[in-house]
Parts: structure tokens; sequence; C-alpha cells
């Protein structure tokens, strides 16, 4: 069953400095329908007005996934942890039980593009960790590039996230196509960063985001004549 969540009906949130769209319920955006889809619980679309940020704030329990299409973010958090993150990095932090941080465009004179996601933990109060690595664009290019997931050794440059969950990136020119399997009683959710795609036969648009349950496989084919960027996302 593949069920679409078209761009234009997500919800939206502009502060002037920020141009934030919701795939699910987030701050003053509530929807019951959308409250998130297995353990991916947040997914923005964020635009961030050069010199502009989220200000130090707290969360607790989250694994919070920060991914940036265009420009730089300059973060800062309790744990001592001050990095500026860029596209083809990855940053992953664990709540757990309790970190405060700031996100902050790291330029003065231009927009960052970035998806802020949060996926819940599949255990509570854990000690709050940091991690960032960069890794060669070209691996995401006409391929799926693990990002973040639940397995330590399995990639030195993929994130581990406390949820039997994998969040995978991938750029693909026009007429690219990848294959993905999807083991038995697992879930898939589809978002276009960029670009246009087709996934089985469904297409979609930047921004829209497809929800994948009692499928057994996946194509993604690039829709368009320029470059698409998605993020695909392997749920229990």
């Amino acid at each position: 069953m593949l069920t679409l969540r078209k761009a234009e009906d997500r919800g939206h949130t502009n502060l002037g400095w920020l141009n934030s769209y919701h795939t699910f319920s987030f701050g003053g955006y509530h929807d019951p329908k959308h409250m998130g889809f297995r353990a991916l619980r947040v997914l923005n679309d964020d635009r961030v007005a050069a010199g502009k940020g989220f200000g130090a704030h707290g969360h607790r329990d989250m694994e919070i996934l920060s991914y940036v299409i265009d420009g730089g973010l300059a973060h800062k958090d309790s744990m001592g942890e001050q990095h500026i993150l860029g596209p083809n990095e990855v940053q992953a932090m664990s709540a757990g039980s309790g970190v405060i941080h700031s996100e902050f465009n790291a330029s003065a004179t231009a927009p960052t593009h970035f998806l802020q996601i949060w996926i819940i933990p599949a255990v509570e109060d854990l000690k709050p960790s940091y991690q960032q690595f960069a890794y060669p664009s070209a691996e995401k290019r006409g391929a799926l590039r693990l990002i973040a997931g639940p397995d330590k050794s399995s990639d030195p440059a993929a994130a581990f996230i406390n949820q039997d969950a994998r969040m995978y990136a991938a750029v693909l020119g026009a007429g690219d196509s990848i294959d993905y399997a999807i083991r038995p009683g697992r879930h898939a959710w589809v978002q276009v960063a960029t670009g246009a795609i087709d996934v089985n036969g469904v297409t979609m648009k930047e921004g829209d985001g497809l929800a994948v349950s009692e499928e057994s496989a996946l194509r993604l084919r690039g829709a368009n004549g320029g470059e698409s960027e998605l993020l695909l996302f392997d749920l229990a």
C-alpha cells in the first residue's frame, strides 16, 4: 500500500526568519491524522534566513537527525559539542535524559535549507550523545547511502540511533533507478528533498512524502531533467 502525502498538504509555519513545512504534527500545527509514521515522528522542511536560527532549547528521549540540503548549520549543545554541519554530512543527536542545543544558519549572507528529523527511541532516559560524520557525495549518486541506523559497526560514516530504523539518502539523475527490497513486516517512508521521482508508478515532487506498507520492493526512479535528492526510511 502506497499513501502519498502531498507537499501542499503539509503544515506550514512562517516566522520571517524561518519558513518551515511540517510533514507531521509539530509545534502549532496539529493534525491527528498525521502524528508520524511508525517510529518517524517529525520531518520538517526548514529554510532559515542568513544569521538566524533556533536559540538554546531542550529536548529529551528523541533521536534527532539534521540533513542539510544547502548551506550550513552551526550547532552548539550542553555536551560541549560545537560544529558546522553542511551537505554530505551526518548529524545525529540522541537527546536521551535531556540536552540543550542551538542550531543557527552558519552564513551571514545566504539562507540554509535542511530537513529536521525526529525518530522515537526504543529506550528512554539514555545518556545524551552527539555524532557527526562526512561522506563523499559520490556514494549517494545512483545509490542509497546509509545515513543512520541501529548497527554500530555497519558503517563508520553512518550514525548510530537507538531504534530499529534506517535512514538512507540518494541522488538520482533523470532515468536513474534504484531497487530496494522491503523485508516482511517492515515499512518505509520516502521523502523527496529536491526534484521529482517516481516510486512504483507514483510520481512525487519536492516536499512530497510516501508511506509504504505491505510492499515487498520499491523502484525509485529520477523523474525530471535534473538531479533529484531523496531520503528513504526503513522502519519496523
